[in-house]
């Protein structure tokens, strides 16, 4: 399928808390498998997001199986514990799992991520990239795709740099050069940044400000992905009058009484709350319509996302990801 991100393999979600990250994201991967492909969901905050969103009991630190994309395809999660990542680690490059275990009862672990937090970055991408790079015996890729539910966005850019993180770390050495390697996958064309913003002044900002900090370090910038956005429901001229207050009661009133909506009783107070409704509709769609020309700064592929009245349920979750087919993003 001719998408906005053929050959990208790595698909990082952020945005600001409250936009419904995780739920983008589980809604990309599931766009992403559709017509048969296998995609890797990782989630890596500890928050268990993946599960609530699909419904799920707490998922353990391996890859398993938890949906069917549409038309054939299916999605596997993984949640990153730093902790259990750390222990891979010290049994990958030195052969020391067993010790590792015992350093962790000691809290040695905890209080390693905790001094040098950048090292807990290296260990999360790590294993993230790790599954992009992944070969089966046949020597075809694993995943045809991987999506990363990314810590949010004011922090993303520096969750992503691992290299400047470790460089205090780690000059020489397995930790350099996994985090090279880590870079090497992040900064390819194979990675891309998305943004998940809602139509608000504070979202919008943190996008556009985080989209500059994302470039500025030379980290691929993907797409922003506009959610919970609402139909206008009225013509651009009522609404036009709604916002410059010259609304007519009087008019409304009339004509809930000629279509039998309300008695002359009842129409002019009827008319008045119905006024007050339109007057919030319209100036909450003149904000929206200014955040989206805000957003238009960044120059990104951009993707509206409909709210979902009944809230977000496993249809939904398909429902958002047809959006997305739709609209070119997967």
């Amino acid at each position: 399928m001719d998408t906005h991100w053929d050959g990208v393999r790595l698909h990082v979600v952020t945005g600001k808390g409250g936009t419904g990250k995780t739920t983008v994201a589980a809604a990309l991967a599931l766009a992403l498998a559709s017509g048969g492909r296998k995609v890797l969901l990782v989630e890596v905050e500890g928050r268990q997001g993946i599960a609530q969103v699909f419904d799920l009991p707490p998922l353990p630190y391996e890859e398993r199986r938890i949906a069917v994309a549409p038309s054939g395809g299916d999605v596997y999660a993984l949640a990153i514990d730093p902790e259990d990542a750390m222990l891979e680690y010290l049994e990958m490059f030195y052969g020391m799992r067993r010790a590792g275990r015992a350093l962790t009862k000691m809290g040695v672990v905890d209080f390693a991520t905790t001094v040098a937090p950048g090292f807990r970055d290296v260990l999360v991408t790590g294993k993230t990239t790790e599954a992009v790079r992944r070969r089966g015996k046949d020597g075809r890729r694993v995943y045809d795709a991987v999506v990363l539910d990314a810590p949010p966005t004011g922090r993303i850019t520096r969750f992503l740099n691992v290299t400047q993180e470790v460089a205090g770390l780690a000059k020489v050495g397995p930790i350099k050069n996994h985090s090279d390697l880590v870079s090497g996958v992040v900064k390819s064309p194979e990675t891309a940044v998305h943004f998940v913003t809602l139509l608000e002044e504070m979202p919008v900002q943190e996008t556009i400000d985080g989209v500059a900090e994302l470039r500025a370090a030379g980290l691929p910038a993907g797409g922003v992905f506009v959610n919970m956005v609402r139909e206008s429901l009225l013509p651009p001229r009522v609404l036009d009058m709604a916002v410059k207050g010259r609304f007519d009661v009087g008019e409304l009133a009339l004509g809930l009484k000629s279509a039998g909506l309300a008695d002359s009783a009842d129409a002019s107070t009827l008319a008045e709350a119905l006024v007050d409704e339109v007057v919030e509709h319209a100036r909450r769609t003149a904000i929206e319509r200014s955040e989206r020309e805000s957003l238009d700064a960044v120059d990104l592929p951009r993707y509206e996302l409909p709210l979902l009245a009944d809230g977000v349920d496993l249809a939904g979750l398909y429902e958002l990801a047809e959006s997305m087919r739709t609209q070119g993003a997967a």
